[in-house]
């Protein structure tokens, strides 16, 4: 189970992901990202937590880390990992939507 502080670091990268950067690289004329740039960057943190994850339990195999770092790097992979497939799931939904739009 995903603690508070594990869930409100996730939405607070979100909302980092998602807020205008201006002249950032992959700005569009609205002056945010652009949503390639934002799935890509989702994506990135994704497969960083997962990294994490895994060097983290690497290190406690070999008796460098505590179960507690362990558990937190899994649990924030598992966040991760929910957000995205959420993500997906609703962008799929919204393409069947728009596909069933007259034309």
């Amino acid at each position: 189970m995903a603690s508070p502080t594990v869930a409100a670091n996730a939405y607070a990268a979100l909302a980092r992901m998602t807020s205008p950067v201006g002249a950032d690289k992959g700005a569009e004329a609205g002056g945010g990202q652009s949503f390639g740039a934002v799935l890509k960057e989702a994506l990135g943190g994704v497969m960083d937590a997962g990294r994490k994850s895994d060097a983290q339990t690497m290190a406690m195999t070999s008796g460098k880390a505590n179960v507690m770092d362990v558990v937190t790097a899994v649990a924030e992979t598992d966040v991760a990992v929910s957000t995205l497939v959420s993500v997906r799931d609703r962008m799929i939904q919204s393409y069947e939507e728009i596909m069933r739009m007259p034309i």
